[in-house]
């Protein structure tokens, strides 16, 4: 039997895999904190932690009739992002897959009620939220990485439902699990011509996020996040959804569900600033796994 030892809510911005002086100039010389922490976890966590295998739920990537699951036994190429390929090309990636692990979560799909399909197509695409937190946290780690689809069909149920399967494969493999939720909460851009014209959007600086309401939508679940009030995050669902948080939060409706849903419990480290970019909140949330275990009733999930 296996068992999740460490869990989080991580930012992918592009703008963390810039040069640092292109970092520097395009934020009044200053480094994000998005980057240092990102560094100093790799330090106290990925170097010196014991585990097997990472699993990223990865908002980037949009599949339409199920959900995917990496599956290969080895991903190595180099990645051109589709999206922003001036800023992220060309960067060198490879790792090991954890075919087990993936089959183990799609094996539960129908006893949760869900579709999850695991694919080791070699020329199957990559998305940069894998590739980035793989550049940082991973590269040169020789540790088993795997990615997970958003359906792009699915809702909130949906995404619950397969957090419980990777929860469930989790009995079936002797695997120590770090899960990385990849993706934004808030997460509307500016326009392009004012991304075009005023630098001040791409700043850091929280004061430039598109409204009010979103950056205080935010705020509101970080302190949840904090008292370890997964509860009230996924009772506010709905509300949240007004603010558009990055595929539909997938990523962390997912991650939640996999540690004991609403009676998942561990309170999370804020361990970067709350940054903009262009419009879109930018942050990065550690859960670290209690003593006492992931939930509310004690039992680690």
């Amino acid at each position: 039997m296996g068992e999740f030892v460490a869990a989080g809510l991580l930012s992918h911005v592009p703008t963390i895999m810039l040069p640092e002086a292109t970092r520097r100039e395009i934020n009044e010389g200053k480094e994000l904190s998005l980057v240092t922490a990102l560094n100093k976890l790799r330090a106290d966590v990925f170097e010196t932690m014991d585990y097997d295998t990472v699993i990223v739920l990865d908002s980037h990537w949009f599949t339409t009739v199920e959900f995917i699951v990496t599956s290969h036994a080895r991903r190595a190429g180099l990645f051109t992002a589709e999206e922003l390929p001036r800023g992220m090309c060309r960067i060198p990636y490879d790792w090991r897959g954890d075919p087990e692990f993936a089959q183990a979560i799609a094996s539960h799909a129908d006893e949760v009620g869900t579709w999850i399909t695991p694919i080791d197509d070699e020329y199957l695409p990559l998305y940069y939220p894998s590739i980035n937190l793989w550049s940082y946290l991973g590269k040169g780690l020789d540790k088993q990485w795997l990615s997970m689809s958003v359906c792009q069909t699915a809702d909130t149920e949906d995404y619950l439902r397969v957090g419980r399967a990777i929860g469930k494969a989790i009995a079936d493999v002797d695997r120590k699990v770090i899960i990385l939720a990849t993706g934004s909460l808030s997460h509307t851009f500016y326009p392009l011509r004012e991304i075009r014209t005023n630098p001040a959007v791409e700043r850091s600086d929280p004061a430039y996020l598109f409204s009010d309401k979103a950056r205080d939508m935010d705020h509101e679940r970080l302190a949840w996040f904090a008292d370890g009030r997964h509860d009230r995050v996924l009772e506010t669902m709905d509300e949240f959804l007004t603010v558009r948080p990055e595929g539909k939060f997938a990523h962390y409706l997912m991650m939640a569900a996999a540690l004991g849903e609403t009676d998942f419990a561990a309170p999370g480290r804020q361990i970067s600033d709350y940054e903009n970019s262009i419009g879109t909140s930018q942050v990065h949330v550690w859960f670290d796994r209690p003593e006492s275990g992931w939930t509310r009733k004690g039992a680690a999930a």
